[in-house]
């Protein structure tokens, strides 16, 4: 035992020299590559510089030039046209992809067509508004929920195209004018005799609830004007309407405060029943983001340089390895 023990003391000592050479020449070799980098760039300083100063006038001129415009329109689709609402917008994608510059010029009445380059059309998501009051929809997706994930079920196109408010998005390369782009799309979807129709009929039925509420409400002030007359007067009057521990004038003011509710809820549908695509809110000329755009720069003279440095040491590579191979042929 004690003749091995100093051995392998022995041998530790050796195997932290190596690893400490191992070390010491792995730091000497990048020395000696930050050296032979320093040396490369003080010896190609001049076409590093223009490489440089190339690079960063190409990518200045393409940060003015090729810059991108993001415009948001906000929309209420009503009477159950979303999936119109959906095809319009698939269709004018469509031509924007084919370069149909007469299509989105002449029907949908964009003034300067080849500036528009993207249009897409995506739901904002709120299952909580889609949900609220009607217990069929919160029973339906519980269901869909127990057989997957609620998460896919929410964002599902099906799901998703019955939520109150969708976003339109716009992609120019220039800056836009709402209404050479923004106003005359409206007037594009807005455009369709169908749903016209329907909604001419939804603001009769709407307007007509509303009288009759208003109807059923002046009544019902009435009975309680003459209850309190008759309440308040020392005589009883024989033809009064009996109310048990106040039961049925409970009710009553139950149901006037459900009409008043009710017609609160119409004069808002009023107000969106205007169009039958309803533009909520508009956000035009938002300057495009992105870790490349804006930067180009930036970003070419670092690409240059790098390209350059890398065909250099492709050269060397290649003048190192035909010299051995010349060397083997001759021996």
């Amino acid at each position: 035992m004690s003749t091995k023990v100093p051995q392998n003391i022995e041998d530790q000592e050796i195997d932290i020299v190596q690893v400490s050479k191992s070390i010491g020449n792995f730091f000497s070799r990048i020395n000696a590559n930050i050296f032979r980098l320093i040396q490369f760039f003080v010896r190609n300083w001049v076409i590093a510089l223009i490489l440089v100063l190339s690079g960063f006038g190409l990518g200045l001129l393409i940060d003015m030039t090729q810059k991108k415009y993001n415009h948001e329109i906000i929309v209420a689709p009503n009477f159950d046209s979303t999936e119109y609402l959906y095809a319009k917008i698939d269709l004018i994608y469509s031509k924007i992809k084919e370069g149909d510059t007469l299509f989105l010029k002449n029907t949908v009445g964009i003034q300067y067509p080849k500036n528009l380059k993207f249009i897409a059309i995506r739901p904002i998501s709120d299952v909580y508004k889609l949900i609220e009051n009607k217990p069929e929809n919160f029973e339906l997706i519980k269901l869909m929920a127990d057989n997957g994930d609620i998460k896919k079920i929410i964002e599902d196109n099906l799901t998703s195209k019955n939520y109150r408010y969708h976003r339109i998005s716009i992609s120019t390369d220039e800056i836009a004018d709402s209404k050479k782009i923004i106003e005359p799309l409206l007037i594009f979807l807005n455009r369709t005799e169908f749903y016209k129709k329907i909604q001419e009929a939804r603001l009769v039925n709407v307007k007509e609830k509303m009288k009759q509420n208003d109807s059923t409400i002046s009544q019902i002030d009435g009975i309680l004007k003459e209850f309190s007359n008759t309440a308040n007067s020392p005589q009883k009057s024989n033809s009064l309407v009996y109310y048990n521990e106040n039961t049925q004038l409970n009710e009553v003011i139950k149901t006037k405060g459900d009409l008043i509710n009710e017609q609160g809820s119409h004069r808002i549908e009023l107000i969106g029943y205007d169009k039958v695509i309803k533009d909520i809110s508009t956000t035009v000329n938002i300057e495009k983001e992105g870790f490349f755009y804006g930067h180009m720069k930036l970003i070419f003279p670092v690409l240059f340089v790098f390209l350059y440095i890398l065909l250099h040491f492709f050269k060397a590579f290649y003048r190192k390895q035909k010299l051995l191979i010349v060397e083997k042929t001759n021996v």
